[in-house]
């Protein structure tokens, strides 16, 4: 009697595509990446193979302890995001400095403004990690020194490296008050005026005025397209 074979049950599912072993690893940091955002860094590599649905010695053939983990995802949500276009962008002395940052600034906060970016970079914070002080630092270096170079070059002001420490505050004011706005969206989930380009606009034109007034020097300070609130006119 010749043997049939029974077809494929219809409650049976696709079969698991095999990944590589860089596909897993990838798949492992995007997905501690999830967690992160979400729980923070607590717990043990036991309880963290549970959560990302592995055995604790497959993790880690990938990553040989907890703390390498960590460093893989400030590697793929804080450095492989940053754009070394942006360094060019803000020393491009052809361009007023008004135009400038606020190209950069709209461009950065694109790319930072995601609930997972800002929780890591809390949750991180809130450990005293060593590599969110990197980060703070990289801000200040790339950023905040450049903004305060091209303002006293367009201001006809001499040279000064590094920084006065007043100059870096009044940076970090602007800075600070931009991040502040997608943590009070992101995180908060608080009412916040939706139009980010306006709140980014607004913010140099505080900033800039604020700064000509501290050195007694001027810069064009309101972008061409600004338009007055109600009730209030534009000088």
């Amino acid at each position: 009697m010749k043997k049939t074979t029974s077809p494929p049950s219809e409650t049976e599912g696709p079969k698991r595509t095999r990944l590589s072993p860089d596909q897993r690893r990838q798949d492992f940091i995007r997905k501690a990446t999830e967690l992160f955002s979400e729980e923070g860094f607590d717990g043990g590599t036991r309880e963290l193979a549970r959560k990302l649905g592995v055995t604790q010695p497959l993790l880690y053939r990938y990553f040989p302890s907890k703390e390498e983990l960590i460093k893989e995802v400030y590697r793929t949500v804080y450095i492989d995001r940053w754009k070394d276009e942006w360094d060019g962008l803000l020393a491009d002395r052809s361009r007023p400095i008004r135009v400038r940052l606020e190209e950069f600034y709209r461009d950065y906060t694109d790319t930072i403004f995601t609930r997972e970016w800002m929780r890591i970079y809390l949750f991180s914070g809130l450990k005293g990690f060593d590599l969110n002080r990197w980060y703070v630092g990289m801000i200040q270096d790339r950023i905040l020194a450049k903004i305060v170079e091209e303002y006293r070059h367009e201001a006809g002001l001499p040279p000064q490296s590094p920084p006065a420490p007043a100059e870096l505050e009044l940076a970090w004011v602007l800075h600070s008050g931009i991040f502040y706005y997608g943590v009070r969206k992101h995180i908060y989930e608080s009412p916040v005026l939706e139009d980010k380009d306006r709140v980014i606009a607004n913010a140099l034109d505080v900033f800039l005025e604020g700064i000509s007034r501290v050195f007694g020097t001027a810069v064009k300070v309101r972008a061409a397209y600004a338009r007055p609130v109600a009730g209030t006119a534009l000088r």
